[in-house]
């Protein structure tokens, strides 16, 4: 599908260089054409039995501690993106040990989110300062103060209690997805 207005506001869309890739983006707001789909990573890094977590300084959850993660790009392999979202949001070299955690979200924007823990490697927690203004290393007390996201709070049982659950299912968003297929279906 070519989209070539933005779906926010309806201004036409221009092509912008965007995290090393050409997207179609409105140069009148924020909005950003990442198409029908969207593949994202996580990363559990521990080290010492502490987690390693970023505080957003962007939306979506701008100020909340989340696990470091992003989007894989069209030319790059799922593992190289999670090493690389590490690294470029907290200075961490990191190694995929296995994927712990698979969120499927299916939308209008088919969202999948895989989640792997990673072995530590090397480096001092550094925010990158543009999508991220903190991070560091965390012990489960000391997060219980922290304004963690709410997927990031059981990747962290995750990470502590080393339980793979596959498959994490967000019921009540298939439900209003049913409803609303329902709906179409008797219009």
């Amino acid at each position: 599908m070519k989209v070539n207005y933005c779906l926010s506001c309806g201004h036409s869309l221009e092509l912008r260089k965007i995290g090393g890739e050409s997207r179609r983006a409105c140069p009148n707001c924020s909005y950003v054409f990442w198409g029908n789909y969207s593949v994202g990573v996580g990363a559990l890094v521990m080290k010492d039995q502490k987690i390693l977590l970023i505080r957003r300084s962007q939306n979506p959850g701008k100020g909340k501690w989340t696990n470091p993660g992003g989007f894989i790009e069209q030319h790059e392999s799922i593992e190289q993106t999670v090493i690389r979202e590490v690294y470029e949001e907290t200075g961490i070299i990191t190694r995929v040990k296995g994927i712990v955690a698979l969120r499927d979200l299916p939308s209008e924007v088919h969202n999948v989110y895989l989640v792997f823990s990673m072995n530590y490697i090397e480096g001092k927690p550094r925010a990158d300062n543009v999508e991220v203004d903190s991070a560091g290393f965390y012990s489960r007390k000391e997060i219980e103060t922290m304004n963690v996201a709410k997927l990031t709070k059981e990747l962290i049982n995750v990470a502590f209690d080393n339980p793979s659950y596959g498959l994490i299912s967000n019921a009540n968003q298939i439900a209003d997805y049913e409803i609303h297929r329902i709906q179409q279906i008797r219009s």
